[in-house]
């Protein structure tokens, strides 16, 4: 399949995804926090809640588990050899090279996925080692919006803001650049020679247009990853209108762009106002590229007010509704305002949110259970605008949203 996504969205044609597994449930409150994690799922529920949304999706698109694109790669010895021996030399492991060259691709992609368990008896020092993992799980790979971004017909590679997501990363390198699988070009700002303090995740990287990027700069995305954004586009002399919005650095659920806006339709967006509206704390910024050079760099109202003057006209809708702040602050910190369309006017996100998905009613979207949908009780043809409603109470706790959990490879154009 080729990568094609120019409007966010666009019809959706391919998505990939990761089902959480055991390494959700390997870890402890002690080591939570490292993990990235505020609180411990309970993986029983979280597979359950997970399942349901992965069905919906298998419902509307072409649905790609890493897992299963990750053993095309292992399947071929060089590119096998590669990605071990990057990911070795990435987390100083590379007494265990040997160990997973001999894993078969099945068990490989699990264990590079789950963790691989310290072999106890192989010295001292492991023996007494209070730690449980070689290689840790990656606990965080169900959110898979953030490790690879697809901008127009490219994939920009991740480079994460914490090291124990690095390898995310270089799994979807490994894949996108598997030219059995998709085809594309990468791009990859951490094999950069000036990579410090860059960082850019893909739950703060918007393509609102073929033409129009937004970019959340906060806890996960830097400005420095933006200045090298700049410098792509100027390179391949895209004309490009980057539209920044400054994120609070703290609390977590401020995190990244989506958890505080993101598109509905042609015409609407969600919104989280305290931090989209808030001008004077959380500047807005518009970077104008043009043939090959920044003509522009100017401070903007805020997101919808930028677009406006670019030819998108949005309708705010409030994440929590308009009656209560408290309720919007709630709900905002269980990814009340992060879905993911499914095409202009059909979106997904979590039922929890009931303040949320009652405003999006009002504003004439039909709200649709998901466990309708699977059971063919509801068909989605019959309706021209929709948000989909999963449950979510259990991976809403893990700290993402619809939008977070799917990295999109294929949108049909505008």
């Amino acid at each position: 399949m080729k990568i094609n996504v120019n409007y966010e969205i666009g019809e959706i044609e391919g998505v990939i995804i990761h089902s959480p597994g055991p390494e959700v449930e390997n870890m402890t409150p002690q080591n939570a926090e490292r993990a990235l994690y505020s609180d411990i799922l309970n993986l029983t529920v979280a597979s359950k809640e997970y399942l349901q949304f992965k069905r919906v999706l298998k419902k509307v698109t072409n649905v790609y588990e890493v897992s299963d694109l990750l053993k095309i790669v292992l399947s071929e010895k060089n590119a096998k050899v590669n990605l071990i021996n990057k990911i070795c030399k990435n987390e100083n492991v590379e007494s265990i090279s040997e160990f997973l060259l001999n894993l078969n691709e099945d068990e490989l992609s699990k264990q590079l996925i789950t963790g691989v368990p310290i072999h106890k008896k192989s010295n001292l020092t492991k023996f007494l080692s209070e730690g449980r993992y070689e290689l840790q799980p990656l606990h965080n790979f169900f959110f898979t919006r953030d490790a690879s971004m697809s901008i127009n017909n490219n994939v920009l590679i991740g480079k994460l803001a914490n090291k124990v997501r690095e390898r995310e990363a270089i799994i979807m390198e490994a894949i996108f650049n598997c030219n059995k699988i998709f085809e594309t070009t990468t791009i990859n700002f951490g094999n950069s020679q000036k990579i410090e303090h860059i960082t850019i995740e893909g739950g703060d990287v918007l393509v609102a247009r073929k033409d129009i990027l937004l970019v959340g700069v906060g806890a996960r995305t830097t400005t420095q990853g933006v200045d090298n954004l700049i410098e792509h586009f100027k390179k391949i002399k895209k004309d490009i209108n980057i539209i920044v919005q400054v994120l609070p650095k703290e609390p977590e659920s401020f995190i990244h762009l989506d958890m505080v806006f993101t598109l509905l339709d042609n015409d609407k967006c969600l919104i989280y106002p305290p931090v989209i509206l808030n001008q004077h704390a959380f500047e807005t910024v518009n970077i104008v590229i043009r043939n090959g050079k920044v003509k522009n760099i100017k401070e903007e109202k805020n997101i919808p007010s930028a677009l406006s003057k670019l030819g998108m006209k949005l309708e705010m809708i409030y994440c929590g509704g308009n009656s209560d702040e408290w309720i919007q602050e709630r709900e905002q910190w269980h990814s009340g305002a992060n879905f993911f369309a499914i095409g202009p006017g059909k979106i997904m996100g979590y039922g929890r949110n009931e303040y949320t998905i009652e405003a999006i009613n009002q504003n004439g979207f039909e709200v649709i259970k998901a466990k309708d949908i699977i059971s063919n009780k509801v068909k989605l043809d019959n309706y021209n605008k929709y948000v989909i409603t999963v449950e979510g109470a259990e991976l809403a706790r893990g700290g993402g949203g619809c939008r977070c959990m799917t990295m999109p490879i294929n949108r049909k154009n505008n």
